[in-house]
């Protein structure tokens, strides 16, 4: 492993312990040459699959991409990194299990937009305006006038005649 502030690749193993979720084993490591200390990650390799975008390209899977867009569309909103994480890999997970060869960017935006349905109304919105590309304040209304209809219906209330 290559010290991160020298660039050496002598060092030793101080401490190995496994990660909080049990998924990766965490080691701390001493440079032999500088003396500095650093941390790495031991994690399988998962073979998720390469995904299919809109127009026909195709591209590896970036669980940091997807995880930047949705932690964007929650900023400053009750939703932990906890939450995201656990759906990022729940993701993942039903994809290997099903042994997937190649996933449509779609169905991945889908799920994405019915966690944060569920989740947070307002993230929803957030990311349902630019995975969907609302181009209009009739596409923001449509989509509000929806979320609102499916609120009151889960509540068990009629719908407020003002906002119809």
């Amino acid at each position: 492993m290559k010290c991160p502030y020298c660039g050496e690749l002598e060092n030793k193993v101080i401490d190995s312990r496994l990660s909080r979720d049990s998924l990766a084993i965490r080691r701390r490591r001493e440079c032999l040459i500088c003396g500095r200390r650093f941390t790495t990650y031991e994690k399988i390799e998962e073979q998720i699959p390469m995904l299919v975008k809109k127009d026909g390209r195709r591209e590896a899977y970036n669980r940091d991409k997807l995880r930047r867009g949705i932690i964007m569309a929650t900023q400053k909103r009750p939703v932990s990194i906890g939450e995201i994480d656990g759906f990022i890999e729940q993701i993942e997970r039903q994809f290997q299990d099903g042994n997937y060869k190649e996933v449509n960017t779609s169905e991945i935006g889908e799920r994405v937009v019915e966690f944060l349905r569920q989740t947070d109304p307002v993230a929803y919105v957030r990311f349902a305006s630019v995975y969907r590309q609302f181009k209009s304040l009739e596409d923001f209304d449509r989509e509000l006038r929806e979320l609102y209809h499916t609120a009151n219906q889960r509540a068990g209330r009629a719908t407020n005649p003002q906002f119809n």
